[in-house]
């Protein structure tokens, strides 16, 4: 049976801890392949700050370039409506029958799965990779007790790297090159994204 890990996310911008984290799952998890899924809109996530589709895709595929284990899925940004993970497994299930889905999180949102979108058939067709804060056990929250679920623990090193944080220096006209790597920060610049408004 093929082992594939999901990695979803708003991407925007992808950064070093992102591609951290794909290197780890694939490695610990014994991972055949790893996909990454950039959101078109995630529907827990404000839509006005987000850089468009087609440029948090192209950072995506720079970010990941080399790495013969990923794949850059672009199903999430071409879908209508919001991005459901669970849209995404039943679609990618019924293309690869048989294939093992290991869905990569964090601890904050496994703390909050049960608020998503068909959680439990969710839970049923995964496994889940959590990827606990440093020095800190990756624990099932109380919403998830006696919701049986498979779960594998990622251990992260500590990365203080925030997407947040990236488009703030962008907008201050900070480097960002050790952050996000030089392809994507080479995107960025010649594309313009995150800069602050005329005026500011």
């Amino acid at each position: 049976m093929r082992r594939v890990g999901l990695f979803g996310g708003s991407f925007n911008p992808p950064h070093r801890a992102h591609l951290a984290l794909a290197r780890l799952a694939c490695d610990v998890l014994a991972l055949d392949e790893l996909r990454w899924l950039p959101a078109g809109q995630p529907w827990q996530k404000p839509v006005g700050e987000l850089a468009a589709p087609e440029h948090r895709l192209a950072m995506v595929q720079a970010l990941a370039q080399g790495e013969p284990r990923f794949v850059v899925d672009n199903r999430e940004l071409c879908r209508q409506g919001p991005s459901y993970t669970l849209d995404t497994v039943r679609e990618l299930s019924a293309e690869q029958p048989g294939t093992e889905w290991v869905l990569l999180i964090g601890q904050d949102q496994y703390a909050r799965l049960a608020s998503w979108h068909g959680w439990r058939e969710l839970l049923a067709s995964v496994t889940l990779a959590v990827a606990g804060r440093e020095g800190q056990a990756v624990q099932a929250p109380p919403t998830l007790a006696g919701v049986p679920h498979r779960c594998e623990v990622l251990p992260l090193p500590q990365m203080d790297i925030s997407a947040t944080d990236i488009r703030a220096r962008v907008a201050a006209g900070l480097p960002i090159s050790p952050l996000v790597g030089d392809a994507v920060a080479r995107y960025i610049d010649q594309h313009s994204l995150y800069r602050a408004p005329p005026g500011h």
